[in-house]
């Protein structure tokens, strides 16, 4: 029963990022102008925040196979329950991208949901409107960002973190994310945000997936491995801290 209540819960948040990050891609792109970057990285992160307090209780909110990998590394998360988590993230962000295409669909003109109309991630000249960056940008971008989104959502499980902030945290550390990669690769560091568009947009989108789906769960690993040094590090002393202040 619980294994389908976390199912359920991961599915709904991952559908609620899906249409406040891509969804503003697609739909409100091209009204944003020149703010679209700025535009988007908010609906990525503002939909982040909105999630983790309507299913953090339930879930944890990891709507991110990257994010579940971390904590399972960093074992906060049960082995037995990690079907679960990514199933559910599937199932929304699949969801989540059919009912982009649906409402995408009703705009008049023609829209053809193709790898550079339909918010998908991709490198080099396949991602014509930013700068070509190259493979080995898209590389270091998923890697280093994926893991300072999972570095921060562990933080947030400290004893000392306030739990009213995870929500606020997370979001605008999403929000930064996407304000550094969007011009890189348009922003994955989640697997199941990557698939929940390529699959529909198809073409070089779906040729290139597997980098957004490898590269942010090494990412994710090494920033639960980053956490995980830090955390075991002795506490501060009382005296020192207070000398410090």
């Amino acid at each position: 029963m619980q294994h389908a209540k976390i199912l359920t819960a991961e599915a709904i948040g991952t559908f609620i990022l899906m249409l406040g990050g891509p969804g503003t891609a697609v739909l409100a792109g091209d009204a944003l102008g020149g703010a679209a970057v700025l535009g988007i990285a908010l609906g990525f992160g503002l939909a982040l925040l909105i999630a983790a307090y309507a299913i953090g209780p339930i879930s944890g909110c990891h709507i991110n196979p990257a994010v579940t990998l971390g904590l399972a590394v960093a074992r906060k998360v049960e082995t037995a329950r990690i079907p679960a988590y990514l199933i559910g993230q599937i199932l929304g962000a699949l969801v989540g991208g059919g009912l982009i295409y649906v409402i995408a669909k009703q705009q008049p003109g023609i829209f053809d949901a193709n790898p550079g109309t339909f918010a998908t991630n991709q490198w080099g000249q396949n991602l014509p409107e930013y700068a070509f960056f190259d493979f080995w940008g898209m590389f270091l971008v998923e890697i280093v960002l994926t893991g300072l989104l999972v570095f921060v959502v562990l933080s947030t499980t400290h004893k000392g973190f306030a739990a009213g902030q995870v929500g606020l945290t997370v979001g605008l550390t999403l929000t930064v994310i996407h304000l550094i990669s969007i011009p890189v690769d348009n922003t994955s560091v989640n697997p199941v945000r990557s698939l929940g568009m390529a699959y529909i947009a198809g073409g070089d989108a779906l040729e290139q997936l597997w980098a957004f789906i490898v590269f942010p769960l090494i990412g994710g690993i090494g920033g639960a491995l980053a956490w995980m040094v830090l955390d075991r590090m002795p506490e501060p002393a009382a005296e020192a801290v207070a000398g410090e202040a």
